[in-house]
C-alpha cells in the first residue's frame, strides 16, 4: 500500500470533532435532559463494534444495541461532551452539515466504518437519504479534502459519494489508515 501521510488517522489525536463522519452519513444526533447522543444504524455487527471502539477513542463511551428490524445500532451515552458537535451540526432539530466543514482523516474513517462499501473497482460513501439538501455540501467538502468524489443514488434511497480512480482512492486510504482488526471490516475496506 505504500508510506502513510503524515495526516492519516493512524497519526492523528482523536476528538469528539471526529464523531463528524457518522454524521455526515446517516449518523443522528439528538438533544436530551441527560445530554447529547449520537447514534446511527449499520448494515453490519463489524462496523457497530469498529464505531464503539472509535467512539471511546474520541472520548466517549459506546453502545451497541439493535434496532426493530435487527439491524445494529451504535451510539454514544448521552453526554454534555457532545454539545458543540450538536450545535454544530444541527439548525433546530434538523442536521446541517457545517458552511466550511472539511472532513479529517479520523472523521473520513468514521465514515467510512459506518457506510462505506466496494463498488466494482471504486468505493461508495454512504450518505443519508433524510437529508438530501446535504448531499452537495457533502461532496463539496470531501473535494475540499482533496478527494474528489461523484454524487450517486440521489433519486434512489442509497444516495453515495462514489470514489473512482487509483489516486483518489490512494488518497483516501492513506487518509483512514488500515481497517479495524475485526473480521469482516477488510472486505468493505477501500483498496487500488
Amino acid at each position: 500500500m505504500g508510506q502513510l501521510s503524515m495526516f492519516s488517522a493512524e497519526t492523528d489525536e482523536p476528538s469528539i470533532d471526529d464523531l463528524a463522519g457518522v454524521l455526515a452519513t446517516a449518523g443522528q444526533i439528538v438533544l436530551t435532559a441527560q445530554g447529547v447522543r449520537l447514534s446511527v444504524v449499520v448494515a453490519d455487527d463489524w462496523r457497530a463494534h469498529a464505531l464503539a471502539v472509535e467512539f471511546e477513542r474520541c472520548g466517549v463511551a459506546g453502545e451497541i444495541s439493535l434496532s426493530s428490524e435487527g439491524s445494529p445500532i451504535v451510539g454514544t451515552v448521552k453526554t454534555a461532551e457532545l454539545d458543540d458537535l450538536y450545535r454544530t451540526w444541527t439548525k433546530g432539530a434538523i442536521k446541517t452539515m457545517p458552511a466550511n466543514w472539511v472532513p479529517g482523516p479520523r472523521a473520513l474513517r468514521l465514515w467510512v466504518i459506518a457506510a462505506g462499501r466496494r463498488d466494482a473497482e471504486r468505493y461508495v460513501l454512504g450518505l443519508d437519504p433524510h437529508a438530501p439538501d446535504s448531499h452537495g455540501a457533502l461532496a463539496t467538502a470531501v473535494m475540499r479534502a482533496g478527494i474528489a468524489p461523484t454524487l450517486i443514488g440521489t433519486r434512489g434511497t442509497n444516495p453515495a459519494l462514489r470514489i473512482a480512480g487509483k489516486r483518489r482512492l490512494s488518497r483516501l486510504i492513506e487518509s483512514i489508515g488500515e481497517p479495524p482488526d475485526i473480521s469482516g471490516a477488510a472486505a468493505h475496506w477501500p483498496f487500488v
